[in-house]
């Protein structure tokens, strides 16, 4: 025999109970729950937005105090960078610097006594000096040594003793070579003085070739090792002569 329920649908429980409500109550929990989480994700990210702006506002805290800092160490940075430029400079000007009285003082130690100096010119380069006080001064010698030289003109008791001369030059510290503009006797240029009376009187340069055998000599001492200098600076010429070998010429005295 088949059983027969016989409890109103209404009222019965069970898997087999219709649903009083239907669909709407489980809708409206999942809408809640979406709504509960993107207002969760909505205080996050405004959390993190916060905290962004708080990173950049601290950014640029540190920056404006860096430069601040920056900005007072500035004029000791400049200082700095102008220090070395002078030391640049004055390392420069020193490294180029010529001890002209060294050189000076040993020239004096080697200058043999059958040898003597009418004139001496000292010029850092081809331009500084013209060598006015002889006929070498601003040869092609002198021409070929860009940097310092001396130009030296005097009279010797022979043409060996000039050869002496040149020899013991090349042991002033720092001279590279040293070339000879002109070496002449006396008797040329007593022959020569005669063919020319305006040629008799050959200026300062004839003074001290009193006799015949004297020679006459122009020499140009070059030390080409020495640095060249940034500005270059003559030397004032120093002359050197006995009292009766510096006396003016008539034709001087004309003049």
């Amino acid at each position: 025999m088949r059983p027969v329920n016989l409890i109103p649908r209404e009222e019965r429980r069970g898997a087999t109970a219709p649903m009083r409500t239907g669909p709407l109550p489980y809708l409206l929990v999942g809408v809640l729950a979406l709504a509960l989480v993107g207002v969760a994700l909505l205080v996050l990210a405004g959390n993190q937005v916060t905290e962004r702006k708080a990173e950049v506002a601290q950014l640029k805290r540190e920056d404006a105090a860096a430069q601040a800092q920056a900005e007072e160490l500035s004029s000791y940075t400049q200082f700095q960078t102008l220090q070395q430029q002078r030391e640049m400079t004055v390392g420069s000007l020193a490294d180029s610097r010529f001890d002209w009285e060294r050189v000076m003082r040993e020239l004096s130690l080697i200058l043999p006594d059958d040898a003597w100096l009418v004139n001496v010119t000292a010029s850092a380069s081809p331009n500084a000096g013209s060598g006015e006080g002889g006929e070498g001064g601003g040869g092609t010698l002198r021409g070929s040594a860009a940097g310092p030289a001396l130009e030296i003109q005097g009279c010797a008791a022979g043409q060996e003793a000039v050869a002496g001369f040149v020899t013991a030059l090349k042991d002033i510290d720092g001279v590279t070579r040293v070339g000879v503009e002109s070496s002449d006797l006396g008797e040329e240029t007593s022959a020569s003085a005669t063919g020319s009376g305006e040629a008799a009187a050959g200026g300062g340069n004839t003074d001290c070739q009193t006799r015949e055998f004297i020679a006459q000599f122009s020499l140009v001492v070059a030390f080409d090792a020495a640095p060249v200098p940034v500005t270059a600076t003559t030397a004032e010429p120093a002359t050197a002569a006995a009292p009766e070998e510096t006396e003016p010429t008539e034709e001087e005295e004309e003049g």
